[in-house]
C-alpha cells in the first residue's frame, strides 16, 4: 500500500485541523507493520501498512498509558486515533515523538550498562499486573503463544533448505523448543526487542 506524505497531510488537515500547520515528514526508518511520519517536532503519525496490523492501534491506545505508569523508561504515548478516509482505509494513530535512535553496537558506549538497563526495563514490564490484558493471538502474530503456531513454517523451511543446512539437528532443537511450556503466571512481554536493521 502506497502511503504518501500527501495522504497524511490531507488526513491531518481534515481530521485534526489544529495540527494542519505542522510539517509532515517521513521517518528515516519507518518499519514494516506501520508507515511512520513526523508531525512537527513533538509527534509521530503511525499508519498500519495492512489490515493485519490494524488491531495494534486500539490495543496500544488502551494499554500503553497503563504500562507507562509502571515503567522507569519512557514508552510511546498515544495522543489521538484517526479514522479511515477515502485515501487510506484503516484507523491510524498520532503519538508523542520519543526521541532516540535504533539500537546498534555503534550507538552503545557502554554495553554492560545498556544490558542492565534493558534487563531492568523488561523485568519491570513482567511485574505489571496482567488482569484483563490481551492474550497472545492474531493481533500480535501470536508472540508469547506456544511455538507450535509456527510449526508448519518451520517444517517447510527445513524441507526447503535440507541440502544446505543440518535440517535434522534443527528439527530436534525445534521439537525441544515446542515441548517446553510456560508454567508460571502470565506476564507482559515485549514482542519486538531487536537491534537496528537498515531497510
Amino acid at each position: 500500500m502506497k502511503i504518501t506524505t500527501t495522504v497524511v497531510k490531507k488526513m491531518i488537515e481534515t481530521q485534526f485541523p489544529e495540527w494542519s500547520q505542522l510539517t509532515v515528514i517521513p521517518a528515516a526508518q519507518s518499519g514494516h507493520d506501520n508507515r511512520t511520519f513526523h508531525l512537527g517536532d513533538k509527534m509521530m503519525v503511525r499508519l498500519p501498512s495492512g489490515p493485519d496490523y490494524v488491531p495494534q492501534i486500539e490495543k496500544e491506545a488502551k494499554w500503553l498509558p497503563f504500562l507507562a505508569k509502571h515503567l522507569s523508561l519512557p514508552i510511546s504515548k498515544p495522543i489521538a486515533i484517526g479514522k479511515p478516509s477515502e485515501d487510506y482505509p484503516f484507523v491510524w494513530s498520532v503519538n508523542h515523538y520519543l526521541e532516540g535512535e535504533p539500537v546498534s553496537t555503534a550507538a552503545i558506549s557502554n554495553q554492560s550498562c545498556f544490558a542492565k538497563e534493558l534487563s531492568s526495563f523488561l523485568s519491570e514490564l513482567q511485574r505489571i499486573d496482567t488482569t484483563g490484558a490481551p492474550v497472545a493471538g492474531k493481533h500480535n502474530f501470536f508472540r508469547g503463544a506456544s511455538l507450535e503456531v509456527y510449526s508448519f513454517q518451520v517444517e517447510e523451511a527445513l524441507k526447503t533448505h535440507k541440502n544446505k543446512l543440518p535440517a535434522e539437528k534443527f528439527r530436534i532443537l525445534w521439537e525441544q523448543a515446542v515441548s517446553s511450556k510456560w508454567e508460571q503466571p502470565p506476564v507482559w512481554i515485549h514482542g519486538d526487542v531487536a537491534r537496528a536493521i537498515c531497510l
